[in-house]
């Protein structure tokens, strides 16, 4: 599970679709239940997460330097992890204007990929800036 996360921030700092989808079962699901600007509630299918991914990232001013303050928490369901992570960059780049995004994962991989991604994201982090 660990190296998955690993990978999973690594793809995030990259704005790789490619590399996050790759990591999620065909038929999985990724959620935002605290709502995402631009993002959609809810994608069903590998392949709808790496065409929204792709247009989002793509479209967006947001740059990460990284993602850090990892936690991440098991669960009695062995296939449920819990993360908690703060990403860190710039609107626009470098000398762009500063942010710290909190957020949590609620995971479940099963056989090396993800099944169902509930991704809580501190939107209003980025309020303001990329405007």
């Amino acid at each position: 599970m660990d190296a998955i996360v690993a990978r999973y921030h690594e793809a995030m700092c990259r704005k790789s679709a490619d590399a996050l989808a790759d990591l999620y079962a065909e038929d999985a699901v990724h959620e935002f239940p605290f709502r995402a600007p631009g993002f959609p509630p809810r994608l069903e299918g590998r392949e709808a997460i790496r065409l929204t991914y792709r247009e989002k990232w793509g479209a967006s001013p947001v740059v990460l330097d990284r993602v850090g303050d990892v936690v991440t928490h098991r669960t009695t369901d062995p296939e449920v992890v819990i993360v908690e992570q703060v990403a860190t960059g710039a609107v626009g780049g470098p000398g762009g204007p500063r942010f710290a995004m909190p957020g949590l994962l609620v995971l479940r991989i099963r056989d090396g990929e993800i099944t169902h991604c509930r991704d809580y994201l501190d939107g209003l982090a980025l309020a303001g800036l990329a405007s």
